[in-house]
């Protein structure tokens, strides 16, 4: 294994890895800029007011996302599993 091996399997590793938090940390932002703009114009105040939301938001996306978030994760680990013996001698 070269180390230009190594480097692409880690760039994949790192793409992987943004495409994977994206969609929960994008679904959690715009419901925290939603709430914090509501929070802002009623001026209420309450923390559970901005976490119970937020979660719920993850969930639902997480429900959402999941499923094409383990395809991902699948398809790279079978393209590693895959690579072994070419990488190996």
């Amino acid at each position: 294994m070269t180390p230009d091996d190594v480097v692409h399997i880690g760039q994949e590793a790192m793409t992987l890895a943004v495409l994977l938090a994206a969609p929960l940390l994008l679904s959690a932002l715009a419901a925290g800029l939603l709430i914090g703009m509501f929070q802002a114009a009623t001026q209420i105040q309450d923390m559970t007011l901005s976490f119970i939301p937020k979660l719920l938001v993850f969930v639902i996306a997480l429900g959402v996302a999941g499923p094409w978030m383990l395809r991902l994760m699948m398809d790279f680990t079978i393209s590693i599993f895959k690579s072994v013996p070419a990488l190996s001698g």
